[in-house]
């Protein structure tokens, strides 16, 4: 076994923090806009309670944040396990950036998430025409993270 076959350690270091990073601020996100969102519909629901499970659609999309993290997470940890020598640096460098992109953009769309629902279904309570609004402006902020798990999956295909 030569010098070339020894992998640098902060090789898996790196690619484990990207592990972590996508797990973590994902479900974070999550986290943000389901509680946030639910607070809106405990507090729109003393007001009108047969709104509540039209009103939980915010929830639901929250929810789905922390699932795109547990698939980036998952993805990576196989990948940063057979990490190779030739480019063990790049390989790091490459599933912490995946891990940080999915993350930090599950992040970003679960405070849009949670800011619109909240105050969408409260509106919603209180005029029924503002729901479609609701809704289109809730999948724009649901494609942010959508588009986070889409760059990490290309990155981490790196070789």
């Amino acid at each position: 076994m030569g010098d070339s076959d020894i992998i640098e350690p902060s090789a898996y270091f790196f690619g484990y923090i990207g592990v972590a990073s996508a797990v973590v601020f994902a479900n974070l996100g999550s986290s943000y806009g389901a509680t946030k969102s639910g607070v809106g519909i405990c507090s729109m629901g003393v007001l009108k309670p047969d709104l509540i499970m039209k009103s939980v659609i915010p929830v639901v999309m929250a929810g789905i944040l922390g699932i795109y993290g547990m698939i980036v997470g998952v993805i990576l940890q196989g990948k940063v396990s057979s990490i190779t020598a030739q480019s063990a640096s790049k390989q790091g460098y490459a599933y912490l950036s995946a891990g940080l992109c999915c993350g930090l953009s599950s992040l970003a769309a679960g405070l849009s998430i949670g800011i619109v629902g909240d105050a969408g279904v409260r509106a919603n309570a209180q005029q029924d025409r503002i729901f479609v609004g609701m809704i289109l402006i809730l999948i724009f902020a649901e494609a942010l993270a959508l588009y986070g798990l889409i760059v990490s999956l290309i990155l981490s295909q790196t070789s």
